[in-house]
């Protein structure tokens, strides 16, 4: 009977665990508690938070508990970098987090001073794992190049030979996401696929009305906005107030959960972009711990998780399996560990690349649903429909391109 009972726990998933002791190993999250981000900074906290939780119920790591020291860069370079200063001064064992290209790779290079590592969130520009990528530095999330070719691949598909018009933030990720986009749907002539620029430090809303006009004033059929967070937010109403989303199909290429939820979901129907997970995910690739991560999210919060979360969790979950696997928290140790290691976790099959550090997973095209169908789900949220997906390795830069760009055969 004992026997019976122990197997049906193991069965169960449950197991017994040693309290961790000893001094806490403390990880730094340097994220957006302000600004234009912050709404996704509120998602990276919560998924972090999550995975620390599972990890000391299951003995911490090492043995030890894993503790979350963070500091608000509010998206802004010079912040993220003195951040690096403090968190580091707390005797953090690695950094991640961000929600701009250009506080992660400046953070991130202060980081590699004193040896730590840095993880980014989301950091869409190629030049993250590209041209400033290092060997400190891991990137899990996606890449503009890779998002722009699943949504070049969809466009190429369902509506062919249209005229675009982009507005762009004038940062990295903007100019990445654009010239991308622009290369897989065969669109870089600008004469006659339209442009603006936008500041990248929060537009305002004269600026987004001047370039909406310019947008509507033009032939195009398809309106991309390479715009984030609080951006993104006022530029959908703009669209909303000429009508442009009423004759023309909208592109987003990053969509998050939170903007959705800010816009409003009857401004954002049918909006097309991409994301690297949507809680669906988990059960259409029979992820029983993406399942339990959702399920856990929901207890906590009374919604589901957003991508920004999912990559949090992943991170801290991923660099504390390579801490316990590599028997060492120091960053060599763990850089050893992670560079070519395949998991599944939250999805189906992933990787850390050995020779950029960058992320390869599958990645999807999705729409934003009707009003009417998401007011049907439990909890109001079931903002995305899958409409396309494609292979990480296809959608990422292959290892001789990514050489001849940065002219250098490895990271340093």
């Amino acid at each position: 009977m004992r026997r019976l009972v122990c197997l049906s726990l193991l069965l169960l998933g449950f197991s017994v665990h040693a309290a961790p002791s000893g001094d806490p190993l403390r990880i730094g999250l340097n994220y957006p508690r302000t600004g234009n981000d912050k709404a996704e900074g509120l998602e990276q906290i919560r998924g972090a938070l999550l995975a620390i939780e599972q990890i000391n119920a299951q003995g911490g790591v090492l043995g030890r508990p894993l503790q979350l020291e963070t500091a608000n860069s509010a998206s802004r370079v010079d912040t993220a970098q003195r951040n690096v200063d403090r968190l580091q001064a707390r005797g953090v064992a690695m950094l991640f987090g961000g929600a701009t290209s250009e506080e992660v790779i400046a953070a991130s290079q202060h980081a590699r001073q004193y040896g730590l590592l840095y993880f980014a969130t989301q950091a869409y520009a190629n030049e993250v794992t590209g041209q400033s990528g290092h060997r400190y530095l891991f990137r899990e999330c996606t890449s503009a190049r890779m998002s722009a070719r699943v949504l070049g691949e969809y466009l190429a598909i369902h509506q062919p030979r249209r005229r675009y018009f982009h507005i762009t933030r004038d940062d990295a990720w903007g100019r990445s996401m654009e010239s991308a986009l622009r290369e897989s749907t065969g669109t870089q002539d600008k004469a006659r696929h339209g442009h603006r620029s936008l500041a990248a430090n929060g537009a305002r809303l004269q600026d987004l009305n001047n370039v909406l006009e310019a947008a509507s004033k033009s032939d195009a059929e398809m309106l991309v906005l390479n715009l984030l967070g609080s951006d993104l937010v006022q530029a959908m109403h703009v669209v909303n107030q000429l009508g442009l989303n009423r004759r023309m199909q909208i592109i987003v290429p990053h969509l998050t959960k939170p903007l959705v939820q800010q816009a409003g979901p009857a401004l954002m129907e049918g909006v097309i972009g991409t994301e690297t997970w949507i809680w669906r995910a988990a059960e259409l690739e029979s992820s029983a711990a993406g399942q339990d991560f959702v399920k856990q999210f929901i207890a906590q919060h009374g919604e589901y998780p957003d991508s920004s979360a999912a990559s949090t969790y992943a991170i801290v979950r991923q660099w504390a399996d390579a801490v316990a696997r590599a028997g060492s928290s120091s960053s060599e140790a763990v850089i050893r560990a992670l560079e070519g290691h395949r998991y599944q976790l939250l999805k189906g099959p992933q990787e850390w690349r050995a020779f950029d550090h960058q992320n390869v997973q599958d990645i999807y095209a999705v729409r934003v649903r009707a009003r009417g169908e998401i007011m049907k789900d439990a909890l109001k949220q079931d903002y995305f429909e899958i409409i396309h997906r494609m292979n990480g390795t296809q959608a990422a830069i292959a290892q001789e391109d990514w050489q001849q760009e940065r002219d250098s055969l490895t990271l340093e």
